[in-house]
């Protein structure tokens, strides 16, 4: 086959440019009727995608609306719990149990008012060498972890 027999090559199109990245404040000023896709909602709460499919499987009340396809769709209220949530783990220190427990306790509508409650924070653990607190353990206690004390020396000597 000669060159000059070759069918001609498609046109290819320019790609695209690139669409303006939007602010958090952009993304919600627009909301849609559907509300936010994942990708919208955790830009706007700054976490990942992945972050907001996990809270979905530990934090029961946390529903979103899902589409025919399967999309997840995020609506005001599901925001205002997402940052609720956020605000429990990330700023107040509190497990994923312990975020659960406190939602639980104390209702999630009267949390999402902005109802004041008591936050019942854990006390810190002692450190190795902290004296500061008097140790509350009785005879039985303090044998069988002097027990597994001995137990672990003799561990960390074979191993040397």
């Amino acid at each position: 086959m000669s060159r000059k027999s070759r069918p001609a090559a498609p046109k290819r199109n320019k790609p695209r440019a690139a669409a303006p990245a939007r602010t958090p404040t952009q993304i919600l000023a627009g909301i849609p009727e559907r509300g936010l896709k994942i990708g919208e909602a955790a830009e706007v709460l700054g976490v990942e995608t992945y972050v907001l499919r996990f809270w979905e499987t530990q934090f029961p009340f946390l529903k979103p609306r899902h589409s025919r396809t399967k999309h997840r769709f995020y609506h005001d209220r599901d925001l205002e719990v997402l940052r609720l949530i956020k605000r429990l783990l990330h700023e107040e220190g509190f497990t994923i149990a312990g975020a659960n427990k406190y939602i639980r306790e104390n209702g999630l509508e009267s949390l999402l008012a902005g109802k004041p409650t008591a936050v019942a924070r854990p006390e810190p653990m002692p450190s190795v060498g902290d004296t500061s607190q008097k140790s509350v353990v009785d005879g039985q206690t303090r044998r069988v972890l002097s027990d597994v004390r001995r137990d672990l020396k003799s561990l960390h000597k074979l191993l040397e």
